[in-house]
């Protein structure tokens, strides 16, 4: 039986809980997952900034349109850095998730019709 066919007066078996240890153990790794994620943001936010002041050709060369590199990275270079960062940590937790609490995609899906 799947977790979506289980509705209002239905039993399940002790065996279709996680206990306490394997959702803390999901706790921590989801945890880990997300401040690795999270410096890894705080590295590229700060990387501009750095490498404006470490770099005099980084905000001082002109690119198609005057724009600077720094500006490039900046306005368009940096969201679609961020689109892909939280693209890939969502995906990450997600399974991980899937993975440690004994989920199968065949559950995820919902019944079949």
């Amino acid at each position: 039986m799947s977790r979506a066919e289980i509705g209002p007066g239905t039993r399940r078996g002790p065996e279709e809980f996680d206990g306490p240890a394997e959702v803390d153990a999901a706790a921590r790794t989801q945890r880990r997952i997300a401040v690795g994620y999270g410096l890894v943001f705080v590295v590229a936010t700060l990387s501009v900034p750095l490498l404006s002041l470490a770099l005099p050709w980084w905000s001082g060369a002109r690119l198609v349109g005057g724009m600077s590199p720094s500006f490039v990275v900046v306005a368009v270079g940096l969201y679609l850095f961020f689109l892909v960062l939280g693209l890939a940590a969502a995906t990450l937790a997600r399974s991980v998730e899937d993975r440690m609490l004994g989920n199968t995609p065949d559950e995820l899906s919902g019944p079949e019709l």
